[in-house]
Parts: structure tokens; C-alpha cells; sequence
């Protein structure tokens, strides 16, 4: 497979753009997911509805909102540029904003799969041991909730390297800044050049399903583990 140096700059960005959204999202995840899981407030509904809300909504109409939002005229857009850090439009930072907001549902809904089937009593029980809230969390919360936790990271970690809508609203095609692979596959399309298509499309597939097949295979070591 040639690959050139535009191509393996834009796969070195789209893996350091994967990494980062992934991490931030388990920082932000674990935490809402848990919640979600274990509040009986009346408002959980909405807020599961809004964390699920990337699954159905089209990535050109998330991408054009955050436009709005985070460009000269948005109120984030203004935030950040009275700090002195610009806009976000057409940056990397603005592509990790973007790529948490997408997937985000991919994160939060395998957490909290997890938290919920692993019931309350096992909680319940490091609690009569004198266990603090945090330390039931650290200690037997997250242990117990392995398989989610994995499947969330494959899960946000692919899905960011697949995405292509979100990205090219908010981040353009700036070489070695934004250009990540799937907006280079579809120049390569644009300029028919099909060849180079081809690797990187080839390198795409082969990558999602050697994901796939090590979360599968993974799991099923997991919950035998487990039993």
C-alpha cells in the first residue's frame, strides 16, 4: 500500500485526535453515565435524550450549530477569543470539541449499561464496610463495570476515526492542522484519484474490523473472567 506523506500526516492527526476525544470522554462519561444510571430525578429522561441526541441527528447539522457556536459570533466563539485563545473554528481544539459532542452517545451509553447491570447491592456492601462514596467508586464501581468501560473506549476511539460530516464543518481541510483521513479520502475521490482511494479506504475497513474483532474477543474474555 503507498501512502503518501499527505496521507500518513492526516492518519498520524485523525489517531492523535482519537486518543485525546477518547480519554476526555471517559473523564466526562464515567461520571455522567453513573449518574444516569442511579438518579431518580425527573429529569433524566431529557438528559439521556440529549446525550443520545448525536445518534439520530445528521453530523452536517451538529457540525453547522457548533459552527455557529464556536465561530466569531457565537458566545463560545467570544468566550475564547476575549481569553486570547481565537476561535475554535478551523482549529485541532475545535476538532476535539466536535469530536466529543459525536460521539459522546457511543461513551456514556455502554458506562451506563454497566452501571446499571451491576445493581446497587454490591455498593451497598462496601458501604457497611465503612467505604467512602469515592472509594466504592474506584474500588468495586469501576472494576465491576470492566466491559462497559471497554467497550466505551473501542467504541468513542473508532467512532472518532470514522467520522467525516462533524469534521469537515467545524475543522475544514487545513493540511497537518485539520485535514484528518476521512477528509483526505474524499479528496483523493474528488481529484479521482482512485488508487489512493482505495489504500485509504482499504486501511479504514482492515482497521474497523480488527477493532471489532479484538472488542468481541475481549469481552467474551471478561465475563469469563467474571463467572
Amino acid at each position: 500500500m503507498d501512502l503518501s506523506p499527505s496521507d500518513l500526516g492526516a492518519i498520524w492527526l485523525t489517531l492523535k485526535l482519537a486518543s485525546i476525544t477518547t480519554v476526555m470522554l471517559l473523564l466526562i462519561g464515567l461520571p455522567v453515565s453513573w449518574w444516569l444510571a442511579h438518579t431518580r430525578s425527573r429529569l433524566r429522561p431529557v438528559f439521556s435524550a440529549i446525550v443520545a441526541l448525536p445518534l439520530v441527528l445528521p453530523p452536517t447539522v451538529i457540525g453547522f450549530y457548533l459552527l455557529v457556536l464556536m465561530g466569531p459570533q457565537g458566545w463560545l466563539g467570544q468566550l475564547t477569543s476575549s481569553l486570547g485563545l481565537g476561535t475554535l473554528v478551523f482549529s485541532f481544539p475545535g476538532l476535539v470539541v466536535g469530536s466529543m459532542i459525536y460521539s459522546l452517545p457511543f461513551v456514556v451509553q455502554p458506562l451506563q449499561n454497566a452501571f446499571e447491570a451491576m445493581g446497587t447491592r454490591p455498593m451497598e456492601v462496601a458501604a457497611t464496610l465503612g467505604a467512602s462514596p469515592l472509594d466504592r467508586f474506584i474500588t468495586v464501581a469501576l472494576p465491576l463495570a470492566r466491559p462497559g468501560i471497554l467497550t466505551a473506549t473501542v467504541l468513542g476511539f473508532a467512532h472518532t476515526v470514522g467520522e467525516f460530516g462533524v469534521v469537515l464543518m467545524i475543522g475544514g481541510n487545513i493540511p497537518d492542522k485539520t485535514r484528518v483521513v476521512s477528509v483526505q479520502l474524499f479528496d483523493h475521490v474528488e481529484a479521482m484519484e482512485y488508487g489512493q482511494a482505495h489504500g485509504l479506504a482499504a486501511l479504514l475497513v482492515a482497521f474497523s474490523l480488527v477493532v471489532l474483532v479484538l472488542l468481541y474477543r475481549k469481552r467474551s474474555s471478561v465475563q469469563r473472567e467474571d463467572e
